[in-house]
């Protein structure tokens, strides 16, 4: 009999779909699949090539610290100082994580006893919700609507009972929508977490994608007294498959973190942790590099939307294009079911991320142009 923790906790929508294409596949059907946004191109050759050089060394694959190694820590540091324009700490307010996901579910565990609820933006990552449950948490929805920009409506939620709230996520720029933040939304956030008691916790894995201007919310002044801050070398630095992630915030919130940590897991395998820095270290040109390839595949996912009569943002950013679908559907899963069956062509429905998404679609940047361009010749037939 299972654990009641996982009561309510639903297997993660994309493996359940995964399985279906699986079999789809075995029948011949040739699935093309544009829904999850696994980078499929390699990272930088230098990192690679540290990885290699390091794995090979015999004295090297012991048990690591909790922490990381300083040189991650450090590499962080300046990475978060040059890009964000944000000081840390490398000894104390930087935490290398085994990906930002495990992170989620270190700070609910940190934070939440049952009874205590977590503010959920609705649409958003699935993840939120369910590490909240897990560790013993209510979440309480926030609804994002497009006609305001996809933002929260903080005078409203100011008017709700927030007695019990203890965390609220937020994600900027925005999955699924693309959103980028607004000038003066991080310092409403700020405010409002300080007046409420609340920690804020920002999952921010997405700022150098098809953005010409990485923003953290530590940043904004007196953010470390209220927030902690999530970041992924998944995305940006096409290292999905490697799990390497970090969490940023003051001493004493990564001491908190850390006790729940600590008795998770071992440390980090260290050639990876110095292929990671190495990674950071890396200047404009390969955000450059890797941007222009997805604007390139940006156009042919538009033409996908056009040819289904979406409607979208052009100033979105991120790893996939979030549209509006025609309104003679019921919601986004029966478009996508149509497209699925009917073209053998995989999107993401937005109802996955919440009931504000029911009649959006989400179309991954990771593929090869010919992919979409076979994609966009299924489809129009």
């Amino acid at each position: 009999m299972i654990a009641k923790r996982l009561e309510g906790i639903s297997e993660y929508y994309f493996s359940q779909k995964l399985r279906e294409i699986d079999t789809l596949n075995k029948e011949g059907k040739g699935i093309i699949n544009l829904g999850i946004g696994s980078p499929d191109l390699p990272p930088h050759p230098d990192v690679i090539r540290t990885l290699q050089e390091a794995a090979a060394s015999p004295s090297i694959h012991g048990y690591q610290g909790y922490k990381g190694i300083p040189a991650l820590r450090q590499a962080f540091a300046d990475w978060y100082q040059q890009w964000y324009r944000v000081s840390l700490n490398p000894d104390t307010e930087v935490l290398p994580l085994i990906g930002s996901k495990e992170g989620i579910m270190h700070i609910c565990m940190t934070y939440l006893e049952e009874g205590d609820e977590a503010l959920i933006p609705d649409p958003g990552y699935p993840t939120y919700g369910s590490a909240v449950k897990l560790a013993g948490g209510k979440p309480v929805n926030y609804l994002l609507q497009e006609e305001k920009n996809w933002y929260p409506d903080l005078k409203a939620l100011a008017a709700t009972d927030l007695s019990k709230v203890k965390l609220m996520f937020v994600n900027y720029p925005h999955m699924p929508t693309g959103q980028q933040v607004a000038p003066g939304l991080f310092e409403d956030l700020v405010r409002f977490a300080k007046e409420n008691h609340i920690l804020l916790v920002h999952d921010n894995p997405y700022s150098f994608i098809l953005n010409d201007n990485p923003i953290s919310l530590l940043e904004t002044p007196g953010a470390k007294d209220v927030a902690l801050e999530l970041n992924s070398l998944s995305k940006s630095h096409n290292m999905a498959g490697w799990r390497i992630g970090v969490l940023c915030g003051s001493k004493e919130r990564i001491e908190e973190v850390l006790r729940f940590k600590s008795n998770m897991d071992s440390g980090m395998f260290m050639p990876l942790q110095l292929a990671a820095a190495k990674a950071l270290g890396l200047g404009a040109d390969w955000y450059n590099h890797i941007n222009s390839i997805y604007a390139e595949r940006r156009e042919k996912v538009y033409q996908i939307m056009d040819i289904l009569s979406c409607k979208y943002e052009l100033k979105q950013v991120g790893l996939f294009v979030w549209a509006k679908i025609p309104d003679h559907y019921q919601d986004a899963y029966a478009l996508s079911d149509e497209v699925l069956y009917g073209s053998g062509v995989f999107l993401t429905p937005g109802g996955i991320f919440g009931s504000q998404g029911n009649k959006y679609i989400r179309i991954s940047l990771c593929g090869d142009l010919s992919r979409f361009e076979q994609a966009i010749g299924r489809i129009s037939k």
